[in-house]
């Protein structure tokens, strides 16, 4: 099968606060520093190959700050969708892969965007209110527990020992052998139907970073 050669990228612009969605061919990412900036011309995100590994800046909309993120270069060509999140707030800041993914998480982070703003002009949100959404956090929370009494959640370098952490509009899952992680998100309503379809949950060890 023939390696698709376009990747999407997608962040939320914290200035404007508009989605910013381009697609750019794998070769001229990994010729030079791509920047890609938004519209308004206030905000950029830069992507770096580099020789195992790329780096990329993104503006964070949810903690106003830069985060330097990267991933695999392997993982940054081949994955259908990677998500990079922004620990603070636990909500996803930047996505790449391919066009059908990155959009449809786009949309997802809009919708929880549209219900923190939403808690905020209500002042529910920060410390008064624990979660995003506390129903769907139940749920997603309640979705987990079924899968692993399927003993359903497991990690590539074998281990099905794991351990979780629950913010403010996710949940990460923890490899207590090898410290891989995995982030389901819990902030919409699709977040719940997302969940309810899997079986099983595969964290990625070692070896697959």
């Amino acid at each position: 099968m023939q390696q698709d050669t376009k990747r999407y990228l997608s962040y939320i612009c914290p200035r404007c606060r508009q989605s910013v969605i381009v697609e750019r061919d794998l070769f001229s990412l990994a010729a030079s520093t791509a920047y890609i900036k938004c519209p308004c011309g206030k905000s950029e995100l830069t992507v770096d190959f580099q020789p195992s590994r790329v780096r990329l800046t993104v503006p964070c909309l949810f903690c106003g700050r830069e985060h330097e993120v990267s991933c695999p270069t392997h993982a940054f060509v081949r994955e259908r969708a990677l998500a990079f999140s922004c620990a603070a707030s636990g909500l996803d800041c930047c996505y790449v892969g391919e066009e059908g993914p990155v959009y449809a998480a786009t949309a997802r982070l809009e919708q929880a965007l549209d219900k923190l703003e939403s808690a905020e002009a209500a002042g529910q949100a920060g410390e008064d209110k624990p979660f995003l959404d506390p129903i769907v956090m139940e749920e997603v929370l309640s979705e987990i527990r079924d899968i692993a009494k399927r003993d359903g959640i497991s990690c590539t370098c074998g281990s099905k020992s794991w351990t979780f952490q629950v913010h403010y509009s996710s949940v990460d899952l923890i490899c207590t052998q090898c410290g891989a992680q995995v982030r389901i998100p819990a902030a919409t309503a699709d977040d719940i139907d997302d969940i309810c379809c899997k079986t099983n949950i595969v964290l990625r060890g070692k070896q697959d970073t």
